[in-house]
């Protein structure tokens, strides 16, 4: 047992040290530190979604207006209201997710004839 620890234990630190080198100075990790404008698009309208689930959760427009401003677009009403009118118009996402877009977009003043029919009178729009 003696002489299988006098073998073991330099290579384990050996090894350890080895591999430390290699993960940190001669093949490190590479990173890339985006922010959300770049995002792929459809990542972008699942993070719209989640701004206006917020937003019909606790009224403030404000701070979704300011959540929705790290995606960096020129307009952010407009913005809201084009991703609701496509996301209507392909139906490919879940009527409570239209729902919340609707109420966003309602909310920012940028209600559509197609949006209408969405409309949470329940007390979803605001």
């Amino acid at each position: 047992m003696r002489r299988f620890l006098q073998y073991m234990l330099p290579g384990l630190v050996l090894g350890g040290l080895l591999g430390l080198y290699l993960g940190w100075f001669q093949f490190p990790r590479e990173t890339f530190r985006g922010g959300m404008a770049d995002l792929a698009g459809s990542f972008r309208d699942d993070y719209a979604v989640m701004i206006a689930a917020g937003y019909a959760a606790d009224g403030d427009l404000p701070g979704a207006l300011d959540r929705l401003s790290r995606l960096r677009v020129d307009d952010i009403p407009r913005y809201v209201q084009r991703l609701t009118d496509r996301v209507i118009a392909s139906s490919a996402r879940d009527i409570r997710d239209i729902r919340l877009l609707v109420a966003l977009a309602r909310a920012m003043g940028r209600l559509t004839p197609a949006m209408e029919p969405f409309l949470d009178l329940r007390g979803g729009g605001r």
